[in-house]
């Protein structure tokens, strides 16, 4: 499929269970349990993207397994990979993948913004945004704030879940001692906060078709 799509509509389509969409990405893990099986899967998805027009890829090799990333458009690639890792009897498991992003209120981001770009190493995009030019560490966002707020911490991670993960890793992040600030953006995100107040939003796609 080519030109742009929505989340609701790659999950809509057929063959791409092992994936999940996380904000701008869709995601896959494939467990292979060992450093060779996962080199041959690697492989193969390289031969395999070699033969499709991609605007993203990220891979992940770990001994345990292989994650990875495409373009919410790229269906096809999705299929073809999801299928290679199936003849090399490695299923996905698709509760594994997530996306964290810090997020930092400011009043002014214009001020802030290149003080966060030189001291990360990061490249910036659009207005508002810093990404890990070697996809490595999470992404970096700033949120007009109106006011300045002493008494709040300014600082919180965005964490993109499976959509069907989200409610079973807020109950987890309940059960250990933290508490639902708000719902109001449900299924979008959820804000929760730890014992001291420190705050963290649960998101999915759901919401952003």
């Amino acid at each position: 499929m080519t030109g742009q799509i929505t989340a609701g509509q790659f999950h809509a389509a057929d063959g791409v269970e092992d994936w999940r969409c996380l904000y701008h990405v869709v995601s896959a893990y494939f467990p292979t349990g060992s450093l060779d099986k996962g080199i041959e899967l690697v492989a193969e998805i390289g031969r395999l993207a070699d033969e499709h027009e991609q605007q993203y890829l990220a891979i992940d090799l770990r001994r345990a397994g292989v994650t990875v990333s495409l373009g919410v458009r790229h269906i096809a690639l999705a299929r073809r990979i999801s299928a290679a890792a199936k003849q090399l009897d490695i299923p996905a498991d698709p509760s594994a993948v997530q996306l964290i992003n810090v997020t930092l209120d400011a009043l002014v981001g214009a001020d802030v913004l290149p003080f966060w770009r030189a001291l990360l190493g990061y490249r910036q995009l659009g207005e508002d945004y810093l990404f890990d030019p070697a996809r490595r560490g999470p992404g970096f966002g700033l949120q007009h704030m109106d006011a300045a707020r002493p008494q709040r911490n300014r600082m919180h991670l965005d964490v993109a879940v499976p959509h069907d993960q989200a409610e079973a890793r807020i109950a987890a992040a309940l059960a250990a001692g933290g508490r639902l600030v708000s719902d109001a953006h449900a299924p979008m995100w959820w804000i929760l906060a730890d014992a001291e107040g420190n705050e963290a939003c649960v998101a999915t796609w759901v919401g952003r078709e």
